[in-house]
């Protein structure tokens, strides 16, 4: 349930809502558009009359949400969602790109990666350093070690980290180094991860299942969202079908259905939704055309000898050439490349 608020409602008298939703056992979700103060009512409201609130001072409106995810609904906040990492807005107008290798293998390799992503115009650094393998018995990542190494990598750049979380053990440690987490598309419906870091204040690039629906990634975000942690950025990086002639299907129309039924900023990933060097740079271009909000991209300086994903990682030249075409087309879309300093 949301209570659409008076434009000249009174601090006081939201304030006074709030109390009545907390009385009802609801949770309490506050959003200050720029056009209107919504607050959401969260919990079991199918049986609550919408006439307590109606009646309360400074309201002009309540309406159930009809949506089964509530805050990530662009019913519930209609204007676009937007927020700053480390000076580096993600969402709004500006579009972002994160790149980085699949794994951190060396100091030497990230901090080699992150100088020419920089200077290529990404805005964040990606890395992995516990790895999803598929086999046990392949790279699973340098764990802390790697976390010092980005950390060394954001020193030497600027650049804020994403690397992947897999499990709620690793979020105390991965917490002081990592300024988003990502959520892989193992653990997209990884339910007591997703609340763990809803209550954190950490960002999160919330990557879709492998076979999950749209509405599934929205209800998932719904967990981090719902914990009070609202820096959600979603991601489509290609599903199972049965096409096998690239690693997974690209849904391109994943970008403009998310951006009419959600305010989250969307990305869009490449590489996993291909898995062919070959193939990202037109597949990037056609999700910024399509309206995503920015992408992530795998880069490496010697994919032939990566220790993961060596086939789908860009060279750094091939990825300055990606991002000026993405640019270009952010510029007809009346865009913008985001930038860091």
């Amino acid at each position: 349930m949301m209570i659409i608020m008076q434009n000249n409602a009174t601090p006081a008298q939201v304030e006074n809502v709030i109390k009545h939703i907390k009385d009802a056992g609801l949770a309490v979700h506050l959003s200050q558009g720029v056009e209107a103060t919504i607050i959401g009512a969260i919990g079991e409201t199918h049986a609550l009359p919408t006439e307590i609130f109606e009646t309360l001072d400074g309201v002009e409106t309540v309406q159930r949400i009809t949506q089964p995810y509530k805050l990530a609904s662009r019913q519930f906040k209609p204007d676009n969602t937007s927020f700053s990492v480390r000076g580096i807005n993600f969402g709004g107008n500006a579009v972002g790109v994160i790149a980085g290798p699949c794994s951190v293998e060396s100091k030497a390799q990230i901090i080699e990666t992150a100088h020419a992503v920089k200077e290529a115009g990404a805005v964040a650094l990606r890395g992995g350093v516990f790895k999803p393998r598929t086999s046990p018995y392949a790279f699973q990542g340098l764990g802390e070690e790697g976390l010092n190494y980005l950390a060394q990598a954001r020193d030497a750049t600027g650049l804020p980290l994403v690397v992947e979380i897999m499990s709620q053990v690793q979020l105390d440690m991965m917490r002081d180094y990592v300024d988003i987490f990502q959520i892989g598309a193992r653990n997209m419906q990884n339910f007591n991860l997703l609340r763990a870091i809803g209550e954190t204040q950490t960002a999160v690039l919330l990557k879709r299942g492998l076979s999950a629906t749209i509405e599934e990634l929205l209800m998932s975000a719904e967990y981090v969202l719902a914990g009070g942690n609202t820096n959600v950025i979603l991601c489509e990086r290609g599903i199972r079908t049965y096409e096998n002639s690239t690693r997974n299907t690209t849904d391109i129309n994943a970008v403009p259905v998310l951006k009419s039924h959600t305010h989250l900023p969307v990305f869009l990933d490449p590489s996993h939704s291909t898995g062919n060097a070959d193939y990202v740079s037109s597949i990037a271009r056609a999700a910024i055309a399509a309206g995503a909000d920015g992408l992530i991209v795998e880069v490496h300086p010697d994919p032939a000898n990566a220790l993961s994903d060596g086939k789908q990682s860009l060279k750094p030249e091939r990825f300055s050439q990606m991002v000026k075409e993405v640019g270009q087309i952010s510029q007809i879309l009346g865009r913008r490349l985001a930038t860091i300093h």
